[in-house]
Order: C-alpha cells, then structure tokens, then sequence
C-alpha cells in the first residue's frame, strides 16, 4: 500500500521520473476508453496532440471486476470474458479514430480493478507518459465519472490532466491542439 493525497492505494510507490523528452523516449497522451459518450473528445485531443509533439497514444480500458460468490464463479468467469471482449472492441473503434485522425497506431491498455489503482498504476508503469487526456460531459449531469473521481486527486497527481469539454467541435479541437 502507498499514500495518494491521503488516500491509500494498493501498489507501487510513484517514484519513477518522467523520461517522456529524453533521448530515446517520446512523449505519449494516456486516454481513456470507456462508455461515455465524450470519449471521443479526448481521442481527438490525444490524436492531434501526438501530431504536434510527436509523440504517441496510449488508450487505456478499465474493467472494473464483479464481486464474486463461490456459487456464480462461472457466470463471473463469462462475464469476465465478455468484458474483456467489449473492451477490445471498444479499444479497436478507438484506435481507429486516432489513426484516421493522425494516422498512428495507439498502445492499447486493458486493466483490470479499480479505476483510480489502475490509471496511477499505468501512468507509472510507463515513464513516457506526459499526460492524461479526458473528455467532460457538457450534460447538466455533471463531467462523468472518472472527471468527477479525479477531481479528489488532482493536487497530487504525477502528470498534467487535460479536460476536454465533450461539446467542442473537431474544428474547435484542432485549434487548441
């Protein structure tokens, strides 16, 4: 266990440095794949910052597991295997959209647990990443889920979070990208 903003989290401690603008790394954007319907926002912003930086994508798909009871172990394991299979679909549509946007091909991401483990775990697990890109839900429901999660943990997060609102335009994207 180690302490995030107070918090504690099942893992590594956050000591690896950022490597991403040494010679012989890149610098790449961490998104997030998930069921929202503003993911794609920040697939966009991710694509054409890569562009730009040259650098590259990372697209990461969280399946956060079902409790399990001894007498449904093999409705868990089917369900296991059907979200494992939803999220490489979504990470196939996903890829797609970033190589028709920048014509790159993403790293692809599948974690399973929780969300917040899981997203610090990558980020430092892969010294190349400069930043997560999210896209917030311009609904009057709020950002979304994991905008709302991250904003507990911001002041301490090892990498710049983007926020991108989930009602610009790709024209709109591109300009600030």
């Amino acid at each position: 266990m180690w302490q995030h903003a107070g918090r504690a989290h099942a893992g590594t401690c956050m000591t690896s440095k950022r490597l991403c603008f040494e010679p012989g790394h890149k610098p790449k954007c961490l998104v997030i794949v998930d069921d929202t319907a503003e993911w794609d926002r920040a697939v966009y912003y991710a694509s054409r910052w890569a562009i730009r930086a040259g650098g590259g994508v990372v697209m990461l798909r969280i399946i956060e597991p079902e409790q399990r009871t001894q007498e449904w172990l093999g409705v868990a394991d089917i369900m296991r295997a059907e979200a494992h299979e939803a999220a490489e679909a979504a990470l196939d549509r996903a890829a797609g959209r970033a190589n028709g946007i920048a014509a790159i091909t993403p790293e692809r991401v599948i974690r399973e647990g929780a969300a917040m483990e899981q997203l610090l775990a990558v980020i430092d697990e892969d010294p190349d990443i400069a930043m997560l890109v999210l896209a917030a839900n311009p609904g009057a429901e709020g950002p979304g889920p994991l905008v709302a999660l991250l904003a507990h943990e911001l002041g301490t997060f090892p990498v710049p979070v983007t926020i991108i609102s989930g009602a610009l335009s790709d024209q709109s994207v591109d300009s600030l990208s």
